[in-house]
């Protein structure tokens, strides 16, 4: 029997998804083909995913718009998801506070003046029923943006969608829990690496066994881009933590495909239009490669990298911030163009505030255009082929060879090591430093322009933009309110919570994981539950590179 062509071996995967109602032609009545190029070429949905890691693309179903949100206490937050999920927005991101992402309590002293500032205050699993109040968490996606609370956060949300009726193997989404960006970038950290990545380790193992839908790991390279690093420098620490999380989850008994399936990605959409298109194709085909053929997976889908997509929070300007829009369109368009399966896009006033429920809402408009009005999704890739963007993607592939050897030397061989060497011995922020020096050198050298803030002043002065404001009384309220759960739960059931918590993080064979929702359902709080974890674990001071 003769072996099934790649277009033959296309045709068959393409037939079997089913397309989405609407007419597949240009305006004027041109048909549009689901994709395009030589009969002998590559094809989407076939290995190594270059072109998309489904047949169809967005002809079976288009990238979940995944709007992020989160700010004052969770009553506020609550009021945007609905206006999100009336708007038309098919998925829910959540943004924490800051206290929250670092492990403390609203009444802690350091998070004074913090409180529902940059995201929602989580501190009981009473706020976490406030948050998703009326929203069927077993009928809509949840991604949730925390790291190294990351598990106790998981904990909280699984108590809370089983006292609502939903259990936990019905619901779908995603944790980040992605800890070594964190060292690398973000600096949102509580414990050492090794420790931090236990929890990590557990969170994998309960989640595969026990959450089917769930992506236990978003690995995330937005932030490594936020910080400063280059295109090709997102891409391959990026995917250097992909592959440290793959033999960490093996470490603990698990197969490369039953972890590789459940790890989505989540990069950046910068104002460089083609580069970031390359970006995420060579992605995929990195990803597929080193799955194969480095890590020996034989599932389909552990060959397949999924990733979200945010458009630059850094790209934005505080002057004319209407233009925001513009540049958020061009971003988000590098996304769809790019493959992403799930897209957020930014909102114009975000140099100066949280969005206002406006702002948010064009931004949700902006990914609608794109879907419904510009053709761009009825046809997969429909850059393929291009001698500009099939050179840029293999040359950022040969990049991120370059960087993946660099990681395995300093790993003796494994990119785990290589990944937590790289962090304490301060390789990965030092790269990222020195590339976020030339970025702004170049800014401040005039080689390039930013158009309202080196360039094309006119109208900087116009600043009648209505912003969201939080209000000290936000941070009243949640005080008050987590004041209130501590009167009102029991305490002895709390301290026995944290105590067993304390004993099993002491044994690194435990899964802490059901140790945590029992203290999430007595009522311990956020705060509480990391205090315990770091009576054992220590804390983590990051030492500065000189």
């Amino acid at each position: 029997m003769a072996a099934e062509s790649a277009q033959e071996r296309w045709r068959r995967l393409f037939n079997k998804e089913a397309l989405r109602p609407g007419t597949f032609a240009t305006m004027s009545g041109i048909p549009l083909a689901p994709v395009y190029g030589p009969s002998d070429g590559e094809f989407p949905g076939n290995y190594p995913y270059t072109r998309g890691v489904h047949a169809s693309m967005y002809r079976t179903k288009l990238w979940t718009m995944r709007m992020f949100a989160g700010f004052g206490i969770a009553t506020d937050t609550n009021a945007r998801f609905r206006e999100i999920i009336r708007a038309g927005g098919t998925g829910l991101s959540t943004a924490f506070d800051m206290p929250t992402l670092l492990g403390l309590d609203s009444d802690d002293p350091m998070s004074l003046g913090e409180v529902g500032r940059c995201g929602v205050a989580i501190d009981t699993l009473a706020d976490v029923r406030d948050l998703f109040a009326g929203i069927d968490l077993s009928n809509i996606t949840t991604s949730m943006t925390i790291n190294s609370p990351a598990a106790v956060m998981l904990a909280l949300f699984v108590a809370q969608a089983e006292e609502s009726g939903v259990a936990r193997a019905r619901l779908g989404g995603t944790l980040q829990n992605d800890i070594l960006k964190e060292y690398q970038a973000q600096k949102e950290f509580v414990f050492p690496p090794r420790q931090s990545m236990r929890l990590v380790r557990d969170t994998i193992a309960f989640t595969a066994a026990e959450m089917p839908k769930w992506n236990s790991i978003s690995v995330s390279g937005y932030h490594i881009r936020e910080a400063g690093s280059t295109a090709v420098e997102e891409l391959a620490f990026t995917l250097a933590n992909g592959f440290a999380y793959v033999e960490l989850a093996r470490e603990a008994g698990l197969s490369v495909d039953a972890v590789a399936p459940r790890l989505s990605f989540f990069f950046n959409a910068h104002i460089d239009f083609f580069e970031e298109i390359a970006k995420y194709r060579a992605a995929r085909r990195l990803w597929a490669k080193w799955m194969r053929e480095h890590y020996h997976a034989t599932e389909e889908r552990s060959w397949q990298l999924r990733f979200h997509t945010q458009t630059a929070g850094v790209s934005l300007t505080a002057q004319q911030p209407e233009i925001n829009i513009a540049r958020t369109a061009i971003e988000a368009l590098a996304g769809v163009l790019g493959g992403t399966q799930s897209l957020h896009t930014n909102s114009m006033d975000e140099a100066l505030a949280l969005p206002s429920e406006k702002a948010a809402r064009i931004a949700l408009r902006t990914q609608q255009i794109i879907a419904h009005e510009t053709n761009v999704a009825n046809v997969a890739d429909p850059l393929g082929g291009s001698w500009f963007v099939e050179e840029l993607t293999d040359e950022m592939e040969r990049e991120a060879e370059v960087i993946f050897a660099l990681i395995g030397k300093m790993g003796e061989g494994s990119m785990l090591e290589g990944c937590v060497r790289g962090i304490e011995e301060n390789w990965f922020q030092g790269r990222i430093a020195d590339s976020a020096y030339e970025l702004e050198r170049s800014f401040n050298s005039g080689e390039r322009v930013i158009v309202g803030v080196s360039d094309f002043l006119e109208g900087n002065d116009d600043t009648d933009l209505a912003t969201l404001r939080i209000t000290n009384e936000d941070e009243r309220k949640q005080r008050a309110r987590l004041q209130q759960v501590r009167l009102e739960r029991d305490t002895v059931k709390v301290q026995e919570a944290l105590h067993r918590l304390r004993l099993e993080a002491g044994d690194p064979s435990v899964n802490l994981m059901p140790a945590l929702i029992d203290a999430a359902k007595a009522y311990a709080t956020v705060g509480e539950m990391m205090s315990a974890l770091a009576d054992v674990f220590g804390r983590y001071v990051e030492v500065p590179s000189l």
